[in-house]
């Protein structure tokens, strides 16, 4: 029997279903229309941009370093125009199959494609990347004959770091080399990461790192079409890069050059301050190096070599390294004994050639002693038993506190390097150094028989050269200090406005007029009738000095005799000065490692430098004959 439906009790089912069906395409609908409201109205300016970026890529272009020249407008640092062979890895099919073809037209060495590994991980698929850089005509000639066989490459022009005067002024100067993660944390640190898109290289020591944001400019950009495959089609837009601002020094590069050949082979550092700015006339470090080595990298042998050589080349001696500053220290000693009232300039010790101390004698160098000495002869003769009794007489932490004024055992502050980490602070000894120096409690105190070699610069005692040149430019400025300096002025490299770096006085030491004159009168002296008399004979200025000898080991009773002890052994020899004597213009430290007697090493590279930036007298011979072997009675 067949069973019929009911149309009237389907009906309300039907229209459920389609109520409900309809209810759901509206629904869909909504959704979509939300969906596409979202996308198409309020995410409008988001999704463009996004599809801009697709579409428009943007290329740095790197600025034009700043140029570093000299006082007198000499170049020291600047910029060349080579040629590089670069691969835009987007448009060529087979990357590797490309560099071994190229390598039989053009020498590719294995560091050359190393480092072409390395760019291009960094990179982005439409940048082009250098796999050979410095290019020679021949070079360029030979690949434009053949540059149908090689999609994606072409050979660009790029700019270079260049020091023209190689090795001189290299230790303030510094070098650039290629950025590392260590810089580019630095970088990221000053919020400056966006100005360096594109860029390889960065200062690493010296001015070229402390002035670096300076030097580097204001990176520029260009706008590039792309399609689906990230290859170029076309530029859009190129806003052009600013220039680095260049840096004019305070350095006098033929004066510093003079120098450098002064010291010949032999290490050593000098450095040569305007007492009246503060600004560094010459800073020497010897031996040197050539900063064009590191411009594209420097290759693992060069790199061992320089750093595995025994006399440290990259060491910056004149501001980290640290000396026993020997007899150069009597002056100073002797200024402080004068404003502290402990001496009187006339007030006389007998010397009979040793100072006894407890169990243990100080000796003086001149056996029998110097007789009837009052603070003048102390210093034109220099009589270690004057300052024996002088240091026992003052204590360790008075000597402490004023030697600091002086900025002994502070660095200070010059323009070098990214901050002040690379310069030294050297030893200033105290009781309370002592302390955090050593570990167990009997090394800590400190035993009054320890004050008394500190007197003659020995001891604890250790110090930079530029800490011994600023505390001489401190008393030929009667008591003014300023900040050790390298730039003069900042020149911006687009209008060439000169931005001036102010002398900045540190402080004023409020030293009495007559003290100063004292030991002033007592280092003209030392020139005229003392230990720097012979280098200074028949100068034709009044400049003033002192001689210094430091020891490198203890001698413990024994008889020092030069040509008896290896070389490494030898006795550090000091000199400082200033000149003109009434009217200082400059004032300088020297120091020869292992050089023997001061008057002797030291002092004749000191009127090397007065004779040349005084008179512009240029030096018979290119070096200082090396003396340090050499026996002789010299009082210092």
């Amino acid at each position: 029997m067949s069973e019929f439906h009911n149309p009237d009790g389907d009906l309300p089912r039907f229209r459920f279903r389609l109520g409900f069906t309809a209810v759901s395409v509206l629904i869909a609908f909504a959704i979509l229309f939300g969906r596409f409201f979202w996308l198409q109205v309020l995410q409008h300016d988001f999704y463009r941009t996004r599809a801009e970026d697709n579409r428009i890529a943007l290329i740095p272009i790197v600025p034009n370093r700043g140029v570093i020249t000299d006082r007198n407008g000499v170049v020291l640092a600047r910029n060349y125009s080579a040629f590089t062979l670069e691969i835009t890895p987007s448009q060529t099919v087979d990357l590797e199959t490309t560099i071994d073809s190229l390598a039989e037209v053009i020498d590719v060495q294995p560091k050359d494609r190393k480092r072409f590994k390395r760019l291009l991980d960094e990179a982005k698929n439409f940048e082009s990347i250098p796999i050979r850089t410095r290019l020679t005509d021949a070079e360029v000639a030979k690949f434009a004959a053949q540059r149908y066989r090689f999609p994606g490459v072409e050979v660009k022009a790029r700019l270079f770091r260049q020091y023209p005067l190689s090795h001189i002024a290299s230790h303030a100067i510094g070098y650039i080399g290629r950025i590392t993660d260590r810089d580019l944390k630095w970088i990221e640190e000053s919020e400056r990461q966006a100005n360096y898109k594109g860029t390889d290289h960065v200062g690493k020591t010296g001015l070229e790192q402390h002035y670096e944001f300076e030097l580097h400019g204001e990176t520029g950009y260009e706008e590039v079409e792309i399609d689906a495959g990230g290859r170029a089609i076309r530029s859009l837009k190129r806003i052009p890069p600013v220039s680095g601002n260049n840096l004019q020094l305070t350095l006098d590069a033929k004066l510093q050059e003079i120098t450098e050949k002064a010291f010949g082979d032999r290490k050593g550092a000098l450095v040569a301050i305007e007492p009246s700015t503060g600004g560094i006339l010459a800073l020497v470090s010897n031996p040197t190096f050539d900063p064009n080595m590191f411009v594209d990298g420097i290759t693992p042998e060069n790199w061992r070599e320089l750093n595995e050589h025994p006399s440290k080349p990259m060491i910056n001696r004149a501001i980290n390294g640290a000396y026993p500053p020997g007899s150069t220290f009597k002056p100073f000693m002797a200024l402080a004994a004068l404003e502290m009232g402990k001496r009187t300039p006339n007030q006389s010790i007998s010397d009979p050639g040793y100072f006894n101390f407890g169990n243990h004698q100080f000796r003086d160098d001149k056996k029998g002693g110097h007789g009837s000495v009052d603070m003048y002869k102390s210093i034109v003769h220099s009589c270690d038993t004057y300052y024996y009794i002088l240091a026992n007489d003052m204590g360790i932490d008075n000597i402490s506190k004023f030697m600091g004024s002086l900025g002994f055992g502070q660095r200070s502050g010059i323009d070098l390097g990214k901050d002040d980490s690379g310069e030294s602070k050297g030893v200033l000894p105290s009781q309370e150094w002592k302390k955090q120096r050593f570990k167990k409690p009997e090394q800590q105190k400190w035993y009054a028989g320890e004050t008394i070699s500190i007197g003659i610069g020995q001891g604890y005692n250790a110090y930079t050269p530029i800490q011994l040149a600023q505390a001489t430019a401190v008393v030929a400025n009667n008591g003014v200090m300023f900040r050790p300096h390298l730039v003069r002025n900042i020149v911006d490299a687009k209008t060439g406005e000169k931005r001036l770096v102010e002398p900045e006085p540190i402080r004023d030491l409020h030293l009495k007029q007559q003290n100063v004159d004292v030991i002033r009168r007592a280092m003209v002296g030392v020139n005229k009738e003392g230990t720097g008399a012979r280098a200074f004979a028949g100068a034709g200025y009044e400049a003033a000095g002192k001689t210094g000898t430091a020891q490198v080991f203890s001698l413990k009773g024994a008889e020092y005799k030069a040509n008896s002890t290896k070389k490494e052994l030898r006795d550090h020899a000091l000199f400082i000065a200033y000149a003109p004597a009434d009217n200082p213009k400059i004032a300088l430290a020297v120091l020869v490692e292992n050089g023997g007697f001061g008057a002797q090493s030291a002092a004749p590279i000191a009127r090397m430098v007065l004779d040349y930036y005084l008179l512009g007298k240029l030096p018979a011979g290119a070096a200082v004959e090396d003396s340090s072997a050499i026996e002789a009675d010299v009082e210092e």
